[in-house]
């Protein structure tokens, strides 16, 4: 799944180890939702999305068709 949690991330300036401390998962999970390897649950989405100040739309959200 594509998605935006890296260029959110760096954005905000965390490392995926403190973005996984935020959001309750590894730093292992943030590397594998980042390179679309993992598809976390809506629960994890909203905390991702929280940490890094943006909607659940500016992260995840794709147009059909776009991968």
């Amino acid at each position: 799944m594509e998605n935006k949690v890296k260029l959110s991330r760096v954005e905000k300036n965390l490392t995926q180890q403190q973005l996984a401390n935020q959001v309750g998962v590894t730093r292992q999970t943030i590397s594998l939702i980042e390179k679309g390897s993992y598809n976390p649950s809506l629960n994890l989405c909203l905390e991702i999305c929280y940490a890094v100040g943006k909607t659940l739309d500016e992260v995840f959200w794709n147009e059909k068709g776009e991968n």
